[in-house]
């Protein structure tokens, strides 16, 4: 269904969304969907990050080592062509110098994040920092497994009204509210 409606800049259109992402992005029915895919990638973080957590070169005495060392060979690849050239700067001029500072926001971030995932709290958010992530290690020229779980992240960014029913955001949501929605007192 196409609506037209008067506004003050002319005629606004709107179209009605199709069958299958109404039901898969706004139905609680598609929520058993995003729990397997959020607990996937979840777990996934949660590994991840644990492992760096606990690394005395990720956040103990020893703390930036591990990324600055993985940021060598990152810069490595950028001097052949593997890296684009800003994001190459980027790294050499603000994460390389302040790689103690980093290293924490990594390893803190991933587990984080997992926990976050998995345990459906702030699910669009959990999932955008996520698939930031995600990003940075594809642009480091790490491939691995970030391609598919940048694209799960995404998909639980669109499904972020129900991606966490069967999580706390069902009873966090209604609570928190959305900026855009109206309080009534």
């Amino acid at each position: 269904m196409v609506e037209l409606r008067d506004s003050k800049y002319g005629k606004e259109v709107f179209i009605e969304e199709n069958p299958l992402s109404r039901w898969m992005f706004s139905n609680t029915k598609s929520a058993w969907i995003w729990l397997i895919l959020r607990v996937y990638i979840g777990y996934t973080w949660v590994a991840s990050g644990f492992g760096k957590v606990t690394d005395d070169a990720w956040t103990g005495s020893n703390a930036g080592v591990a990324l600055e060392g993985y940021m060598t060979g990152v810069m490595s690849l950028a001097e052949e062509g593997g890296v684009a050239g800003w994001y190459a700067w980027f790294l050499e001029s603000v994460i390389i110098p302040n790689a103690n500072i980093f290293s924490y926001v990594v390893a803190w971030g991933e587990f984080l994040v997992g926990i976050g995932l998995i345990v459906g709290f702030l699910t669009g958010i959990a999932a955008f920092f996520g698939a930031l992530m995600n990003i940075s290690f594809l642009l480091a020229g790490t491939v691995s497994s970030n391609p598919v779980m940048l694209l799960i992240a995404m998909l639980l960014v669109l499904a972020w009204k129900v991606a966490g029913w069967y999580g706390v955001d069902r009873w966090a949501l209604p609570k928190l509210g959305t900026p855009w929605s109206i309080r009534r007192k």
